[in-house]
């Protein structure tokens, strides 16, 4: 049975209220952090009101939570994507770069994570456990089978994703600094290039 065309109407409103409170609430989070955002800034940040807001939230909290979930699972889709079957020294470079393109076209979700694990990861603490760290124990033994092949240089697994992470999102989370010290630069080609030289000398056996 079709709902009444009303119905459909309502429900086309709320989807596009809520995606415009999850929108104006990445800006706020990302700017301020958790504990510097309010649900007024949010609210004026999305042309809502607040009892608007607390219609399709709880709360700032369930807010953020919703963020950050709905991050995990873009942010982890490039380590996903990297194939047991491909060319180990390809296949980690790829994840690289994505990693890389992710910093240049997330900004603000990268610092909405950033912010979150600087306090301890509070809201994302179980997801950590549950779904992040099964991926890195996976993606790291990924790499010691190709390293104990011989197909990769000998490196320690956790701290080449460490430092993959680390040389990526730098370059949103220090946005603000990377663009008043290397201004004149194209910066994402650089540091592609850069990178790529990087860990290709690092990793080739």
């Amino acid at each position: 049975m079709n709902r009444p065309e009303g119905a459909a109407r309502r429900s086309r409103i709320q989807q596009r209220n809520r995606k415009r409170i999850l929108e104006a609430a990445l800006d706020i989070f990302s700017q301020y952090g958790f504990r510097g955002a309010t649900l007024d800034q949010i609210a004026e940040a999305a042309g809502l009101s607040k009892p608007n807001i607390l219609y399709y939230f709880s709360g700032k909290e369930a807010i953020h939570v919703t963020l950050l979930n709905d991050l995990m699972d873009a942010w982890l889709a490039p380590m996903r994507e990297i194939d047991p079957a491909g060319e180990p020294l390809e296949e980690i470079l790829r994840y690289v770069h994505r990693k890389l393109e992710m910093s240049r076209e997330f900004p603000r979700e990268s610092r909405l994570f950033a912010n979150e694990i600087l306090q301890g990861a509070p809201r994302i603490g179980p997801h950590l456990t549950s779904v992040l760290k099964p991926l890195v124990d996976e993606t790291a033994a990924l790499i010691g089978r190709w390293i104990d092949a011989g197909r990769l240089a000998r490196v320690d697994p956790y701290h080449l994703i460490f430092s993959i992470w680390a040389t990526t999102q730098h370059y949103a989370d220090f946005d603000a600094q990377v663009q008043v010290l290397a201004e004149g630069h194209d910066v994402h080609e650089g540091a592609a290039a850069y990178l790529d030289m990087l860990y290709r000398q690092l990793l080739t056996p």
